[in-house]
């Protein structure tokens, strides 16, 4: 196939998304034949492109490919990009990445037309027409949403990738192609103004690395992280560089002689290998430094070796030849062929003490392996005739692939659902056992109720209690390696709005906050309603808006219904204050218009009147469990997004910290006057350690009409003095008081007082 412009001239080019200017006019005039060097560049290209597709492609598809090259090379006609290229170079440099993972012609066609729906305005119905469903439906996916007005920046970058994200939930050949997209952009990103520089390198180390590493695109995930790493911190990456490029030579004599070492004793073993000098990335150095506090010539395993055997049971011989070598040091042996990583990686990790004393880091692995390790999910393209094991990471993709659908469906917006993605994105895992012996990998830092909701929703819903190791554990206990752990549920249970303080991954808080928006509805719309009076209250607005009105705050706030707009506003999701303030600037404006009479005696901005608080009102009012506020307390109310309203203590440590940091969200709260139930208090009790000074103090505390709800106690090293801990619950203050009062009495009770954190 010659793929060559439609016309004698390459056309010219604009930036792409993200990264470049916006195109020109579809009927931009041909440009001149002065650039030649640009228009050789993009030719060559093309000769590239089609010495590649020529080695996998049928000629029916090496003809459709043709088509779509000529489509988006008369599309682009007139387009240049910041460099100076004809535009088409990019998309032919992005099927070119694509063509190297040998995907097939749909996503080749895919890559070259992956800008000329946002760029050129050219309607999904015409490239189905022209290419098919399959081709429209991938280049759909990789289409920026430019024609919806977002509030913010940050909320039309969130919907983008949700758009992404979820089309490559359907297809994985979507993400393929926007990271080759992205690997070219960054690659290009020079010719770019710092400011954006640093925007789309950090936009690029925070989704689109993660990602790559998370589908096992082990050369796109390390070049796109130097590439990052480059225009975030440029200065950095050229003083660490230059000592790299110093070190290799310093390190050249070490290199050789433990290659030639591991050469001939694996040889004299009898075990065929090929063994490569690996080198760590400029990021991977940097981060090493920065995470472990460590200069540059602190950092010894720069240089690591990859083994590549011919079997599986070849890789375990290797490890053990090679500890016959040299010493491995303790706790640096990692087997990721037994318990796979999360993205299908597979090898044996270990670290030698070398000659000269240098750590030295080898990685073990068979042929099927290394490619899987290279390629992650698009060696499924690569070896497809060959390589029929990959069943595994396919799974794996597919599995992640679909908590991103669950994802989407319990999220009420972008934002949050992009920050849920982010949580799975995290690398770094820890593998655990289900009772029946099944691996399940969590993100590091994961606790049992992350377990919980990963086995399944339902469960995490029901969970009330769980076994690690056959142990009672909390619902907040963080997982370990091998912990094998075991859920209870009951069918009465329900997710605590407390859970989303200690939950680790994108499901299990998605599913929360889904729970807790639907089946406490009610109770959030009755407390936003309350807020949002009482906030029009201070501004001499009558609550009963007239019907234009509403319409129009629900058109502008993009509600559905007024009970919606309380839910949110209940939930944190909006601040009472505003949606007033916003209210009365819709009435200035109808006032003005002369569509109803002006407002009397309007006072203008007001104080707001505290909201009462009974201590009944369900999940939608939380106290805080940091200072645990009881009635008689002066309290305070902070709006959390999605989790209602919490109270604390206002000398409450917790609370005023965050105050400082977002003021806007509080609010002021009083007790309500009738009070039903009673509230947990934390309080410690010191006593001398004598036989029966428990049973006396529960007593004395069961005397005073109040009820345990827990208790636990602290020896000190000379087993003279305990120190116990209960959480009581009480009426209020004074009912505190007189407990406190009796336990003093007690004998043997040293000192008493409220436990606050």
């Amino acid at each position: 196939m010659n793929l060559t412009p439609a016309d004698s001239t390459l056309s010219v080019a604009s930036n792409n998304r993200a990264a470049f200017d916006r195109p020109a006019s579809r009927n931009t005039p041909h440009p001149s034949k002065t650039d030649t060097n640009a228009a050789q560049a993009g030719v060559a290209s093309v000769s590239q492109l089609n010495a590649k597709l020529a080695e996998y492609l049928t000629p029916s598809e090496l003809k459709k490919v043709k088509e779509a090259y000529r489509f988006s090379d008369e599309m682009h006609l007139g387009q240049m990009r910041k460099s100076g290229e004809p535009y088409i170079s990019h998309p032919i440099a992005v099927a070119e990445i694509c063509a190297d993972w040998k995907l097939d012609a749909q996503a080749i066609m895919a890559a070259l037309l992956h800008d000329v729906m946002e760029d050129q305005d050219v309607k999904k119905e015409e490239l189905i027409e022209r290419f098919g469903a399959p081709v429209a439906s991938l280049v759909d996916g990789l289409s920026k949403l430019e024609k919806i007005e977002f509030q913010s920046q940050i909320e039309a970058q969130a919907e983008n990738f949700r758009k992404m994200l979820l089309a490559m939930a359907r297809d994985v050949r979507v993400i393929l192609i926007k990271l080759a997209d992205r690997l070219h952009n960054m690659r290009t990103l020079g010719f770019m103004s710092p400011e954006k520089k640093r925007r789309i390198a950090r936009e690029t180390m925070e989704v689109y690395v993660p990602i790559a590493h998370r589908l096992g695109l082990n050369n796109i995930y390390r070049e796109l992280q130097d590439l990052a790493f480059s225009h975030l911190y440029p200065m950095r990456y050229r003083t660490l560089s230059k000592a790299i490029k110093a070190a290799r030579g310093n390190r050249r004599e070490v290199v050789s002689k433990i290659l030639d070492s591991v050469n001939n004793t694996l040889s004299a073993s009898g075990i065929g290998a090929q063994i490569y000098g690996r080198e760590k990335t400029l990021f991977g150095v940097y981060r090493k430094m920065r995470n472990k506090h460590l200069s540059f010539s602190q950092v010894l395993d720069v240089y690591g070796f990859r083994v590549v055997v011919d079997s599986f049971a070849s890789c375990y011989v290797a490890l053990g030849t090679l500890h016959a070598l040299y010493k491995p040091m303790p706790g640096k042996f990692k087997d990721y062929i037994a318990i796979p990583k999360l993205n299908g990686y597979q090898s044996l990790h270990t670290t030698l003490i070398g000659p000269y004393g240098t750590p030295v880091e080898f990685q073990i692995r068979t042929q099927e392996m290394n490619r899987v390790a290279e390629s992650g999910v698009a060696a499924h393209w690569l070896y497809k005739n060959e390589d029929a094991s990959l069943s595994d990471l396919q799974q794996r993709t597919h599995a992640w692939l679909q908590s991103l659908l669950d994802i989407q469906k319990q999220t009420g917006d972008s934002a949050e659902f992009l920050e849920h993605v982010k949580v799975d994105l995290f690398p770094d895992s820890v593998y655990v056992f289900t009772p029946k012996s099944k691996i399940i990998a969590l993100p590091r830092g994961a606790t049992v109720l992350d377990f919980a909701y990963t086995i399944h929703t339902d469960i995490g819903d029901q969970t009330i209690a769980a076994k690690i190791n056959h142990e009672q554990a909390a619902l907040r206990t963080e997982l370990r390696n091998g912990d094998i752990v075991e859920i209870v549920t009951s069918p009465a249970s329900r997710p605590s709005p407390n859970w989303l303080t200690f939950v680790r991954t994108g499901k299990a808080r998605s599913a929360i906050r889904h729970h807790l928006r639907t089946v406490n509805l009610s109770e959030s719309t009755e407390l936003g309603k309350r807020l949002l009076t009482q906030a029009l209250a201070t501004l001499n607005i009558d609550p009963l808006l007239p019907g234009p009105l509403t319409e129009k705050l629900l058109n502008e706030s993009s509600a559905k219904s007024l009970d919606e707009l309380y839910a949110d506003i209940g939930v944190g999701k909006r601040m009472a204050t505003l949606v007033a303030r916003h209210i009365r600037g819709l009435m200035v404006d109808e006032e003005e218009a002369g569509l109803v009479p002006a407002a009397e005696n309007d006072a203008g901005p007001g104080k707001l009147e505290p909201v009462a608080i009974y201590g009944t009102e369900g999940a939608s009012v939380q106290l805080a469990p940091c200072c645990q506020p009881i009635p008689g307390d002066d309290i305070m109310g902070q709006l959390r997004r999605d989790q209602g309203l919490m109270v604390h203590s206002t000398d409450c440590y917790v609370a005023k910290r965050q105050r400082a940091k977002e003021p806007e969200r509080w609010i002021e709260v009083v007790w309500g006057s009738e009070l039903s139930r009673r509230f947990d208090c934390r309080i410690k009790i010191l006593v001398q350690n004598e036989k029966g000074v428990l049973a006396r103090v529960a007593a004395e505390i069961g005397e005073s009409d109040a009820n345990i709800t827990y208790v636990g106690m602290d020896d000190d090293k000379d087993h003279l003095m305990t120190q116990l801990r209960f959480t009581v619950q009480v009426d209020g203050r004074i009912h505190l008081a007189r407990l406190m009062r009796n336990i003093r009495r007690v004998p043997r009770v040293a000192r008493i007082l409220r436990e606050r954190s």
